[in-house]
């Protein structure tokens, strides 16, 4: 089968690699239908996690159709459209018992590799470097999907694949920030990054009864589509103070939830940007933690921070006086799919929220490589793109 492969940073390359088979019975093999970018995979491409290998194939966000079946499952029959979640979990370990899928026991094959940095081991994720398992990535034209019954939907009848693919990550990532945010109605959130992830946190906390959203970026297009399709107020974080702003948006006081859509390749400009960007390239820091600065000094007293914007390893800088006197939350981490991807099914299937408008781009693997170089540089206002295997 063909299938996008990491070959360097920054150098993708289609290439015939065995068709996956069935190792576990209670694995499927899915032919895939749609597979997306996602700027968590940009981490990989542009070398910020040294856990990848040449050939490994990328992408983890992803729908298809059922084609084979191990014995033990049982929710799924050949023909079947199914969502997957990104995230591998066993559904029986203490932390899936608990709903906490993405911090599953048992699903990552290289546990000592996150235990060395992290002090413990996380889920497997599809394509997602070696140190979550090596599992083969969705950019492809099959998938071995592992705990099957788990970790894969069935698409309800009569929702079109682009309206889907984003409950696979960016949907469920986007929820579960709003969600990590405590939003209760009346609740004044801001969201940095206006990207997949950060669309659907904007309309997670309409969902959640949020009074007002203020989304924070830097791209036109994706503020313009923050405002039209998100109804979120917008700041450019170039060409205004987000601080300042905040506090006059809110009457002095800040947000009461904040989110870092965003991450650990964050964009900025003056001293604090220039500082992370060296000490990044120098590798005397993992991550650039502009973001998450400004939301801890944003953050209204006793407010909460969630954060699903990736990060990799140890930052600095970071004003924990603040956090500790201001009397911040923190809820954080990679998103549990399993929990939320059947009540997101279900707001798709209502009409209250159709994801499909992120699909800006629709390209063969073939294309990988561009459709990748659009995405990073942000060219003919991507959003997303879309791979068709």
């Amino acid at each position: 089968m063909k299938a996008l492969c990491y070959n360097n940073v920054r150098d993708l390359r289609v290439e015939n690699i065995p068709d996956p088979a069935i190792i576990s019975p209670k694995d499927m093999i899915i032919r895939v239908t749609l597979s997306s970018v996602c700027g968590s995979d940009l981490h990989i491409i542009n070398g910020f996690i040294p856990t990848v290998k040449s050939g490994d194939v990328l992408g983890h966000e992803f729908m298809g159709e059922v084609v084979e079946t191990g014995s033990e499952v049982r929710k799924f029959v050949k023909g079947d459209r199914v969502v997957v979640s990104s995230v591998i979990a066993c559904g029986e370990c203490h932390y899936c018992q608990h709903d906490s899928f993405s911090l599953c026991d048992n699903t990552n094959p290289n546990a000592f590799m996150p235990e060395k940095l992290y002090g413990d081991t996380m889920a497997g994720i599809f394509g997602y470097t070696h140190a979550f398992g090596g599992y083969a990535g969705s950019h492809a034209q099959y998938i071995r999907i592992p705990f099957a019954d788990i970790g894969a939907f069935k698409v309800p009848e009569g929702l079109h694949d682009d309206s889907v693919i984003f409950c696979s990550d960016a949907f469920p990532t986007g929820y579960m920030a709003a969600d990590m945010a405590d939003i209760k109605p009346g609740s004044v959130v801001a969201i940095w990054g206006c990207g997949g992830v950060g669309q659907m946190a904007i309309q997670s906390a309409w969902l959640m009864g949020a009074e007002r959203v203020i989304a924070i970026d830097k791209e036109p297009y994706r503020l313009r589509m923050a405002r039209e399709k998100g109804r979120a107020e917008t700041i450019n974080f170039e060409e205004a103070d987000v601080l300042e702003a905040l506090r006059d948006m809110t009457a002095g006081r800040g947000p009461d939830c904040c989110i870092d859509a965003v991450g650990m390749e964050a964009s900025g400009s003056g001293f604090g940007y220039a500082y992370d960007k060296v000490k990044q390239w120098a590798k005397l820091e993992n991550d650039r933690p502009l973001v998450l600065r400004d939301a801890i000094m944003a953050c209204r007293k006793g407010g909460n921070v969630s954060i699903v914007g990736v990060y990799s390893g140890f930052v600095d800088k970071i004003p924990m006086g603040a956090a500790m006197n201001k009397g911040l939350t923190f809820k954080m981490g990679q998103m549990h799919g399993q929990k939320y991807i059947p009540q997101l099914l279900e707001y798709v299937q209502s009409g209250q929220v159709d994801p499909s408008f992120m699909v800006t781009h629709k390209m063969g693997l073939e294309q990988g490589q561009e459709g990748y170089d659009m995405f990073t540089q942000k060219t003919d206002n991507c959003m997303r793109v879309v791979f068709a295997p």
